[in-house]
């Protein structure tokens, strides 16, 4: 038997696999193909202060290797999901964290204060790659000051584990990485969609309503895979490897990496059963391998 259990912050999850938000609903969507407390946990889709109908279609296309999504946040509001998506998911044991995303740092702040006495949801990631309205809608988490805004407000009012979910939109990840741990982050997660556009050709129009989208699938791990392996040299908290992770080994790779844990996402549209496959893999791995723990996959990079 190996031990597949890993530690963020002050959680211990059973197994290194969660979802990525945005691709696993509320988990219920997903509760027909897979038992969700076989998880390590699930992440809430993205959750803002009042209910948002999201950008108009198309806001999804299919690229090489991966997909661009344009969705915009839609969600009912933090007060629907306290009110009647949290009763439901509640029972689950397993971690429920809820990504919490918001256009200025008062709502951000907001949320945060909404949800921490909910007792079963054990964290927040903050999603840092939302446009800033009040500075003229340049993502928070492209500027060093942008991070330091969010993540040192929601860190007053919050008290459990807060991940701050980082964006690849930058020059340099590490900065935005060490700022966001030096105001209080309790892990990183990292990566967010990479900025893309999809053309049509044949009516010389963008694909996307919004011309760009958010980039996501196997066509983004190598990016991913070398921002966690900087991030994780660089910093002391936990990491949390997200970006084109479709199967075991892929995951493997983001462990090595320096990653404590994985979020599998745009995996999850096209086999729904994705994740329990991935835990199954990870222990065939160990194994084989004669490692007792996944923990001593962790980092263990030669290089």
């Amino acid at each position: 038997m190996v031990d597949l259990s890993v530690n963020i912050h002050q959680l211990t999850m059973k197994n290194p696999v969660t979802t990525a938000s945005g691709t696993f609903g509320y988990g219920l969507e997903f509760s027909d193909f897979i038992d969700l407390n076989a998880l390590g946990g699930f992440i809430v889709k993205g959750t803002t202060l009042k209910h948002r109908e999201g950008n108009l279609y198309p806001r999804m296309a299919e690229t090489p290797s991966g997909m661009l999504n344009a969705v915009g946040l839609q969600n009912k509001g933090v007060d629907y999901f306290i009110e009647h998506i949290y009763p439901k998911i509640k029972h689950y044991d397993t971690h429920i964290w809820v990504n919490v995303s918001g256009s200025t740092v008062e709502e951000y702040v907001e949320i945060a204060e909404k949800l921490k006495d909910l007792d079963k949801i054990s964290a927040i990631e903050v999603n840092i790659s939302c446009p800033n309205v009040k500075e003229g809608g340049m993502a928070f988490g492209t500027t060093c000051p942008g991070v330091k805004s969010v993540v040192a407000a929601v860190r007053k009012v919050y008290p459990k584990t807060m991940i701050v979910k980082l964006s690849p939109n930058v020059t340099n990840i590490v900065e935005m990485a060490k700022t966001a741990e030096d105001e209080g982050a309790d892990s990183l997660s990292l990566i967010n969609t990479l900025l893309g556009m999809a053309i049509d050709a044949k009516t010389r129009k963008p694909v996307l309503s919004t011309v760009t989208g958010g980039l996501s699938g196997p066509a983004v791990k190598p990016v991913a895979l070398r921002m966690v392996w900087q991030v994780s040299k660089a910093v002391k908290v936990p990491v949390i490897g997200i970006g084109g992770i479709m199967n075991a080994t892929d995951a493997i790779e983001f462990l090595l990496a320096g990653a404590s844990a994985v979020q599998v996402g745009t995996a999850n549209f096209i086999d729904p059963q994705v994740t329990v496959k991935i835990i199954n893999g990870i222990e065939q791995y160990l194994i084989e391998n004669n490692f007792k723990s996944v923990k001593d996959i962790i980092g263990a990079l030669e290089v």
